[in-house]
């Protein structure tokens, strides 16, 4: 994959729903079903992070089952060898709580999206050098929205950023000066035990207040 395949298949999914959703702690006989709940309410962007019980499996079904158009992947990778490993399952995206650029460098040279954690200049600078798609602004509540806006004023026209860490329907209106492009969305997506029932009607209020924290 190419970097403009990579960019053009990112452009896409943020402009069905810039949201990402962190599934921690899915289990791989609830994924499919769960990860289909989110693609029906319009999420295209699916993490899987690594700390959940048997990540690699849960990824590869859900990147099996969903349309091309969903762009699926790992979160809190953070050596080389995950990258690998996410490669050879056919995924999608890398999400990275840390800013490393040989790991950022080993998802973009095999045709990853990469969207690693940073939390200052210096590393926001670094990871977008080493091929990053996107920034991940973590955690979100240290960080803040005047922070991010500062950030934001030096870094490279249409650099999408996302903060993550206690993102809720209610919690995004004060980053709207900070010019985010998305959110990612955890424990208040997605709790381990959910139903999909809940989820989509999790899905849907964060969907709804999206739409009118954009408008």
């Amino acid at each position: 994959m190419t970097d403009t395949d990579r960019l053009t298949r990112l452009d896409a999914a943020c402009a069905a729903l810039p949201l990402v959703a962190i599934l921690r702690g899915l289990r791989p006989e609830e994924a499919v079903e769960i990860a289909q709940t989110l693609y029906d309410e319009g999420f295209r962007l699916i993490e899987i992070p690594l700390n959940s019980p048997q990540p690699f499996d849960s990824i590869a079904a859900v990147r099996k089952a969903l349309p091309a158009d969903a762009l699926v992947g790992a979160g809190t990778v953070t050596t080389i060898a995950d990258v690998d490993r996410l490669d050879a399952i056919g995924a999608d995206l890398v999400v990275m709580p840390h800013a490393d650029v040989a790991v950022i460098g080993q998802a973009v040279a095999k045709g990853m999206i990469c969207i690693p954690g940073i939390a200052t200049p210096t590393e926001a600078y670094a990871a977008l050098n080493a091929g990053a798609a996107a920034l991940k602004i973590f955690p979100a509540e240290l960080v803040g929205p005047v922070a991010i806006k500062a950030i934001r004023t030096i870094l490279p026209t249409g650099t999408r950023l996302f903060p993550v860490g206690g993102i809720s329907p209610t919690t995004m209106e004060p980053f709207k000066p900070a010019g985010v492009a998305g959110f990612g969305l955890g424990s208040a997506l997605y709790k381990p035990g959910d139903s999909a029932a809940t989820v989509a009607a999790k899905a849907r209020d964060f969907a709804a207040a999206w739409a009118a924290f954009a408008g």
